[in-house]
Protein backbone atom coordinates (compact mmCIF):
# COMPACT_ATOMS: atom_id res chain seq x y z
CA UNK A 1 0.00 0.00 0.00
CA UNK A 2 2.83 2.38 0.92
CA UNK A 3 4.62 1.73 -2.37
CA UNK A 4 1.40 2.34 -4.35
CA UNK A 5 0.89 5.64 -2.52
CA UNK A 6 4.50 6.71 -3.16
CA UNK A 7 4.19 5.74 -6.85
CA UNK A 8 1.01 7.80 -7.25
CA UNK A 9 2.59 10.71 -5.38
CA UNK A 10 5.73 10.54 -7.57
CA UNK A 11 3.69 10.34 -10.80
CA UNK A 12 1.57 13.29 -9.66
CA UNK A 13 4.66 15.32 -8.88
CA UNK A 14 6.23 14.49 -12.26
CA UNK A 15 3.01 15.46 -14.04
CA UNK A 16 2.88 18.75 -12.18
CA UNK A 17 6.50 19.52 -13.06
CA UNK A 18 5.93 18.68 -16.73
CA UNK A 19 2.83 20.90 -16.84
CA UNK A 20 4.80 23.69 -15.17
CA UNK A 21 7.35 23.58 -18.02
CA UNK A 22 4.54 24.38 -20.46
CA UNK A 23 3.62 27.54 -18.60
CA UNK A 24 5.61 30.72 -18.80
CA UNK A 25 6.47 32.46 -15.58
CA UNK A 26 8.22 35.80 -15.30
CA UNK A 27 11.83 35.03 -14.52
CA UNK A 28 13.35 36.51 -11.41
CA UNK A 29 16.66 36.94 -13.19
CA UNK A 30 16.49 38.47 -16.64
CA UNK A 31 19.17 37.60 -19.15
CA UNK A 32 19.76 40.93 -20.84
CA UNK A 33 23.52 40.80 -21.28
CA UNK A 34 24.87 41.28 -24.78
CA UNK A 35 24.12 43.47 -27.75
CA UNK A 36 20.66 44.97 -28.25
CA UNK A 37 19.12 46.87 -31.15
CA UNK A 38 16.56 49.62 -30.66
CA UNK A 39 13.65 48.60 -32.89
CA UNK A 40 11.24 51.36 -31.89
CA UNK A 41 10.68 53.88 -29.15
CA UNK A 42 8.18 56.30 -27.81
CA UNK A 43 8.85 59.34 -25.65
CA UNK A 44 6.60 61.62 -23.65
CA UNK A 45 8.47 64.90 -23.18
CA UNK A 46 5.93 67.63 -22.36
CA UNK A 47 8.57 70.36 -22.73
CA UNK A 48 9.35 69.27 -26.30
CA UNK A 49 6.08 67.90 -27.74
CA UNK A 50 7.28 67.58 -31.36
CA UNK A 51 10.48 65.67 -30.56
CA UNK A 52 10.66 62.50 -32.64
CA UNK A 53 13.97 61.09 -31.47
CA UNK A 54 17.23 60.37 -33.25
CA UNK A 55 17.24 59.50 -36.94
CA UNK A 56 19.93 56.87 -36.44
CA UNK A 57 20.52 54.54 -33.53
CA UNK A 58 23.40 52.27 -32.66
CA UNK A 59 23.50 48.94 -30.82
CA UNK A 60 23.38 49.02 -27.02
CA UNK A 61 25.66 46.74 -25.00
CA UNK A 62 24.47 45.48 -21.62
CA UNK A 63 26.81 43.86 -19.12
CA UNK A 64 26.07 42.34 -15.73
CA UNK A 65 27.70 43.85 -12.66
CA UNK A 66 28.69 41.84 -9.58
CA UNK A 67 25.95 43.27 -7.37
CA UNK A 68 23.11 42.14 -9.68
CA UNK A 69 22.85 45.50 -11.41
CA UNK A 70 23.38 46.14 -15.12
CA UNK A 71 25.46 48.60 -17.12
CA UNK A 72 24.08 49.73 -20.47
CA UNK A 73 26.51 51.37 -22.87
CA UNK A 74 25.18 53.25 -25.89
CA UNK A 75 26.56 55.57 -28.54
CA UNK A 76 24.58 58.69 -29.36
CA UNK A 77 24.96 61.11 -32.26
CA UNK A 78 24.40 64.56 -30.72
CA UNK A 79 25.02 67.77 -32.66
CA UNK A 80 27.16 65.89 -35.17
CA UNK A 81 29.34 64.25 -32.51
CA UNK A 82 29.49 60.63 -31.39
CA UNK A 83 29.17 60.36 -27.62
CA UNK A 84 29.35 57.21 -25.55
CA UNK A 85 26.89 57.06 -22.67
CA UNK A 86 26.90 54.56 -19.80
CA UNK A 87 23.94 54.02 -17.51
CA UNK A 88 23.93 51.80 -14.44
CA UNK A 89 20.64 50.09 -13.69
CA UNK A 90 20.63 49.37 -9.95
CA UNK A 91 18.67 46.32 -8.87
CA UNK A 92 15.64 47.02 -6.65
CA UNK A 93 13.46 44.76 -4.50
CA UNK A 94 10.96 44.31 -7.34
CA UNK A 95 12.02 41.90 -10.12
CA UNK A 96 12.32 43.66 -13.48
CA UNK A 97 12.52 47.12 -11.88
CA UNK A 98 15.75 49.10 -11.69
CA UNK A 99 16.82 52.51 -10.48
CA UNK A 100 18.99 54.79 -12.65
CA UNK A 101 20.55 58.24 -12.45
CA UNK A 102 20.90 58.16 -8.65
CA UNK A 103 17.27 57.20 -8.15
CA UNK A 104 15.88 59.95 -10.42
CA UNK A 105 14.52 57.44 -12.93
CA UNK A 106 12.94 54.01 -12.67
CA UNK A 107 13.54 51.51 -15.46
CA UNK A 108 11.25 48.53 -15.98
CA UNK A 109 12.35 45.66 -18.18
CA UNK A 110 9.64 43.41 -19.58
CA UNK A 111 10.27 40.30 -21.62
CA UNK A 112 7.98 39.84 -24.62
CA UNK A 113 6.60 36.52 -25.86
CA UNK A 114 8.47 37.08 -29.12
CA UNK A 115 11.89 35.49 -28.90
CA UNK A 116 14.72 37.78 -27.82
CA UNK A 117 12.62 40.97 -27.50
CA UNK A 118 12.24 43.14 -24.42
CA UNK A 119 10.66 46.47 -23.56
CA UNK A 120 12.78 48.90 -21.57
CA UNK A 121 10.45 51.47 -20.00
CA UNK A 122 11.79 54.49 -18.11
CA UNK A 123 9.96 57.12 -16.08
CA UNK A 124 11.21 60.11 -14.15
CA UNK A 125 10.98 60.22 -10.38
CA UNK A 126 11.67 63.96 -10.22
CA UNK A 127 8.66 65.88 -8.87
CA UNK A 128 7.23 68.13 -11.56
CA UNK A 129 9.11 66.41 -14.40
CA UNK A 130 6.92 64.04 -16.37
CA UNK A 131 9.28 62.06 -18.54
CA UNK A 132 8.41 58.60 -19.85
CA UNK A 133 10.11 56.58 -22.54
CA UNK A 134 9.69 53.08 -23.87
CA UNK A 135 12.07 51.21 -26.14
CA UNK A 136 11.46 48.00 -28.01
CA UNK A 137 14.78 46.16 -27.97
CA UNK A 138 15.79 43.03 -29.86
CA UNK A 139 18.87 40.87 -30.12
CA UNK A 140 18.98 41.29 -33.91
CA UNK A 141 18.31 44.36 -36.08
CA UNK A 142 15.66 42.59 -38.19
CA UNK A 143 12.10 43.87 -37.98
CA UNK A 144 9.62 41.78 -35.97
CA UNK A 145 6.01 42.83 -36.56
CA UNK A 146 4.63 40.74 -33.67
CA UNK A 147 7.04 42.38 -31.21
CA UNK A 148 6.14 45.82 -32.61
CA UNK A 149 2.44 45.09 -32.09
CA UNK A 150 3.13 44.07 -28.46
CA UNK A 151 5.06 47.31 -28.04
CA UNK A 152 2.06 49.29 -29.38
CA UNK A 153 -0.22 47.60 -26.85
CA UNK A 154 2.29 48.29 -24.06
CA UNK A 155 2.51 52.01 -24.93
CA UNK A 156 -1.27 52.31 -24.90
CA UNK A 157 -1.45 50.62 -21.47
CA UNK A 158 1.08 53.19 -20.22
CA UNK A 159 -0.97 56.08 -21.63
CA UNK A 160 1.51 56.94 -24.36
CA UNK A 161 0.30 57.69 -27.86
CA UNK A 162 0.89 54.77 -30.24
CA UNK A 163 1.00 57.19 -33.17
CA UNK A 164 4.15 58.76 -31.70
CA UNK A 165 6.11 55.50 -31.90
CA UNK A 166 9.27 56.13 -33.86
CA UNK A 167 11.23 53.48 -35.79
CA UNK A 168 14.80 54.72 -36.23
CA UNK A 169 17.39 53.67 -38.79
CA UNK A 170 19.75 50.99 -37.45
CA UNK A 171 23.47 51.41 -38.02
CA UNK A 172 26.45 49.61 -36.46
CA UNK A 173 28.95 52.44 -36.12
CA UNK A 174 28.72 56.12 -35.38
CA UNK A 175 30.30 58.44 -37.92
CA UNK A 176 30.49 62.10 -36.84
CA UNK A 177 28.71 64.54 -39.13
CA UNK A 178 30.68 67.48 -40.48
CA UNK A 179 29.23 70.96 -40.92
Amino acid sequence: MKSLFLTILLLGLLSALQAQDLLTFPSEELNITGTWYIKAFVVNMPGVPDWKGPRKVFPVTVTALEDGSWEAKATLLIKGRCLEKKVTLQKTEEPGRYSAYHGKKLVYIEELPESDHFIFYCESQDPGKKFRMGKLMGRSPEENLEALEEFRKFTQRKGLLAETIFTPEQTDTCVPEHD
